[in-house]
């Protein structure tokens, strides 16, 4: 692999096409009000050591916050995100910079909340954000229990100092939720908004973020290190935003948002790729021409060839369970401002809920859970009977099958 490959450029140039932030304009506008909001302040980020936590603390720290403590579980992500941003030109650390490799739900969590408090912004990116997440009732059940019901939990210890700016990462997975994991997100953002009358609280949706941890782009990656053949749907098709521009987002969601709204990128059906066209543009950038295979046997047996010049890719129909295809920020429901930024819409009037409706929710879940024999169509049909509208798309098929 050519080590003069550049992926910011390339997202740029093959997938985003945009030479510049789809968001330069809004931050431009709204510079004075970024500013005044970060300078000098004390922050907290949550889950900071993956993509979009990252890309949040690099747009976070170019307006000066006085303090940063940074958590996430992911200890070698973090040592990754302390040298990336010592690396840059344009990431300046605070003096008061702290990573902390624990779980924001760990008794230690609340002891540094508690010390290093109180904060002027907090941001929670720590979810689990995959699909594949969801294959049994087990893997179900710490999705659950990390996206909705630890969520509740940060927010109680957060009103024992609310902060003037709170912002949790939603998906657009939870807009009309096919897959468990939407519907999560979707219950997530119902826990997070429960409490928007009693601190300033706001989420974001957004398309997939090019080359993020664990993402399909970013295992092309992976697999071209260790020499093994690509695997991609052929009819999948998405929105997407650089690395970047999915910090941008949230920063300015967090920041400018009103409590209780969602912001989401303003990106019309035209802008939307293939996975499959990306692919051959990754391999050309790389050195190497596409040889596209039939089935994963015959991949694996064309890696011999790579030496040649060629690439070895599966290209697949998209056969998963709870795999949309397609991509929608907002409902019919929903009351959306295309008018206040230039690049953002905003849901003004996301359903909200009263936060006693869903401790018995959550507590319903939990019960759930506790059954020996709950498998994973109980927890579709009680999610189902929590989120009006929600059906879950089940192939008994998932990524796990696949190469």
């Amino acid at each position: 692999m050519s080590l003069v490959f550049n992926i910011e450029k390339f997202i740029g140039e093959a997938i985003t096409h945009r030479s510049e932030s789809l968001f330069a304009d809004d931050l431009k506008s709204f510079e004075v009000k970024l500013r005044t909001e970060i300078e000098g302040k004390k922050v907290l980020v949550i889950g900071g050591a993956g993509t979009i936590g990252s890309s949040y603390i690099r747009a976070l720290v170019k307006y000066n916050p006085a303090k940063l403590i940074v958590v996430d579980i992911n200890e070698n992500g973090l040592t990754e995100l302390v040298r990336d941003c010592r690396s840059r030109k344009d990431t300046p650390l605070p003096a008061d910079f702290k990573t902390y490799p624990i779980n924001f739900n760990d008794k230690v969590f609340a002891k540094i909340f508690n010390q290093e408090g109180p904060f002027d912004i907090v941001a929670n990116f720590a979810a689990h954000k995959h699909v594949r997440s969801e294959k049994d009732i087990y893997s179900i059940e710490a999705m659950i229990d990390n996206n909705v019901i630890r969520a509740k939990g940060l927010l109680d210890l957060l009103l024992q100092a609310p902060p003037k700016h709170f912002f949790c990462v939603s998906t657009d997975k939870a807009a009309n939720p096919v897959n468990v994991m939407g519907a999560s997100k979707k219950l997530m953002e119902e826990v997070i908004l429960s409490y928007s009358e009693k601190m300033k609280i706001t989420t974001a949706r957004f398309a997939n973020v090019a080359f993020s941890n664990g993402s399909l782009l970013a295992g092309f990656i992976e697999r071209v290190l260790k020499q093994q053949p690509l695997s991609c749907p052929a009819d999948v098709k998405r929105f997407f935003v650089s690395p970047d521009e999915s910090g941008q987002i949230c920063l300015c969601a967090c920041i400018l948002g009103n409590s209780g709204e969602i912001f989401f990128p303003k990106l019309e059906e035209e802008t939307m790729v293939k996975f499959a066209d990306i692919v051959e543009p990754f391999l050309n950038k790389i050195g190497y021409d596409i040889k596209v295979c039939g089935t994963e046997e015959e991949a694996r047996s064309e890696v011999s060839n790579i030496q040649n010049g060629t690439y070895p890719v599966y290209l697949f129909e998209s056969n998963t369970s709870g795999e949309k295809m397609y991509e929608e920020f907002y409902t019919d429901d929903e009351d959306v401002d295309n008018n206040t930024y230039k690049a953002f819409g905003v849901i003004k009037n996301a359903e909200r809920r009263k936060i006693d409706e869903l401790e018995t929710i959550i507590d319903t879940l939990k019960k759930v859970f506790e059954s020996d024999n709950t498998d994973k169509k109980d927890i579709v049909v009680a999610l189902g009977k929590m989120i009006p509208g929600f059906e879950h798309i089940e192939t008994g098929l998932t990524l796990d099958q696949k190469m």
